[in-house]
């Protein structure tokens, strides 16, 4: 197939360091390998489907669910990102999902049948909680939260269920963020609680207040208008088919996907 992905020698170089040590049989060669990761993610295809240049479709999936477990895939983009960032300025926002037939699908990534159709052990039928999907007017939902640098480079995701406030991942990013002089968000984070606890850290907000503010916030617009390009990394996300659309069960696989995305096309 001559549209096959392959990872070249120096993107492998610098992947190696967050690979796990192989314990006694040496493992299937991880440049096929990982390869073929990448192409099934990026295209969805199922693992029964791989292209057999990269190896059979078994060892595929085991070494995706195996690692995936074991959080490698985030720890590659988290490893990664300090490398090349710029920090001076980061961003906070939500995941836009392009507008199909109501207005509220923008926020969220749609859940497929399949990442939602069977019982939740805890919960009992209908309980999606433990997989972080949540139902809304649209339908079962998840959303995912990204904290990037000043160009619009993911650092930090969090995935919460559709119907969760943004403040919630908010407050659970607060403590994670990297050393910044600015934080652009929309006014969708316009909080006092949110700016206080910004300005504790020594991170200045830059986000319009609410409609429904009394008094107007003043805020650097020239500066806001470089949110776009957050949004312009949630659409490149979106071009992996299986983010775009989640059709995996468990949320710390599909997390795993969203890390190898911004992976591969952010910092590689």
């Amino acid at each position: 197939m001559s549209n096959l992905f392959w990872l070249t020698e120096e993107q492998m170089e610098r992947l190696r360091p967050f690979f796990p040590k192989s314990h006694g049989k040496p493992r299937v060669d991880d440049l096929r390998v990982l390869s073929g990761i990448i192409f099934i993610n990026r295209n969805e295809l199922r693992w029964c489907d791989a292209p057999r240049e990269h190896g059979p479709p078994k060892t595929l999936y085991n070494r995706w669910k195996r690692w995936s477990d074991m959080g490698v895939f985030a720890r590659m983009m988290e490893g990664l990102a300090p490398e090349g960032t710029e920090q001076k300025t980061i961003m906070i926002d939500v995941s836009r999902h392009a507008p199909l037939v109501q207005a509220c699908l923008r926020k969220y990534l749609k859940a497929h049948r399949t990442a939602s159709s069977l019982r939740n052990e805890k919960g009992g039928p209908g309980d999606q909680r433990g997989r972080l999907i949540g139902r809304t007017k649209g339908g079962l939902n998840t959303k995912l939260h990204a904290v990037t640098d000043a160009k619009g480079r993911p650092l930090k995701f969090f995935m919460t269920a559709g119907q969760v406030s943004d403040y919630t991942a908010a407050a659970a990013l607060l403590g994670s963020l990297p050393a910044a002089e600015w934080m652009i968000a929309d006014r969708g984070y316009d909080a006092d609680w949110f700016r206080e606890a910004l300005e504790d850290k020594g991170i200045r907000p830059c986000i319009p207040g609410r409609k429904s503010r009394g008094r107007a916030v003043r805020y650097d617009k020239r500066r806001y208008r470089r949110r776009n390009r957050i949004e312009i990394m949630f659409g490149r996300l979106k071009d992996w088919r299986r983010i775009a659309t989640r059709y995996d069960r468990c949320a710390t696989t599909f997390k795993s996907a969203v890390a190898l995305a911004a992976t591969v096309m952010f910092w590689l």
